[in-house]
């Protein structure tokens, strides 16, 4: 890992408290999605892959009236979101949240006590995906490059994989190929635990679904 990401562990270590039961703490990741042809709000269920246990809820709880009519109209894109990722106990943990969106999107990101810790500005002329992960001075933190049409993101740092989203994965014994609306999240070793920039990978693939995808 660069020493730039080093030393933002550093300078955040005081600030975030390592607990080894911390869901954010893990590497792996088994992102589900809830589907249904009358649904509106952007619901996901994030699960330990190998025991299929429930560890985060990601829900909108707050969907006005007028964005839930445009949900199911040709203007979904560019409809606002704010997602709150919690534990099953109901502790806020990340909110991920945009405006009304016309051509490009800016995602921010805050943690569960209201403060910025970054977000996602999408590239010009990227239809096929990008994302520039930004910290809260809006410097590049990492790169999102892939292809929505395979599903296969990953987040770069001056030429290391720090994460990867993905649709097949190789675990216990076997190869996992995720339907339509799941997916794998993949974390390096090269991130510490606690660091900041976990809740931004975890918030920056809920914005590929909810801003490529969709």
């Amino acid at each position: 890992m660069s020493m730039a990401i080093a030393d933002d562990y550093s300078a955040s270590a005081k600030y975030d408290h390592l607990n080894a039961s911390d869901p954010l703490d893990r590497n792996l990741f088994f992102i589900k999605e809830h589907v249904g042809f009358f649904k509106a709000s952007n619901n996901y269920d994030i699960c330990d892959p190998d025991t299929g246990e429930i560890i985060l809820h990601c829900r909108e709880p707050k969907l006005g009236m007028l964005t839930r009519l445009l949900r199911y109209t040709d203007y979904k894109r560019m409809t606002p979101f704010n997602v709150h990722i919690t534990t099953p106990t109901g502790e806020l943990l990340v909110q991920v949240s945009r405006g009304v969106s016309l051509f490009l999107s800016r995602v921010n990101v805050t943690d569960g006590a209201g403060q910025a810790l970054g977000g996602f500005k999408q590239k010009l002329f990227s239809i096929a995906g990008g994302f520039s992960v930004l910290d809260m001075q809006d410097n590049p933190v990492c790169e999102l490059k892939g292809k929505w049409t395979g599903w296969d993101f990953r987040f770069l740092h001056d030429g290391e994989e720090l994460a990867h989203v993905t649709k097949k994965w190789s675990g216990i014994g076997k190869e996992l190929f995720t339907s339509a609306d799941n997916y794998v999240l993949q974390i390096s070793d090269l991130v510490p635990p606690s660091h900041p920039i976990r809740k931004l990978i975890l918030a920056a693939v809920l914005t590929i679904d909810l801003v490529l995808k969709e």
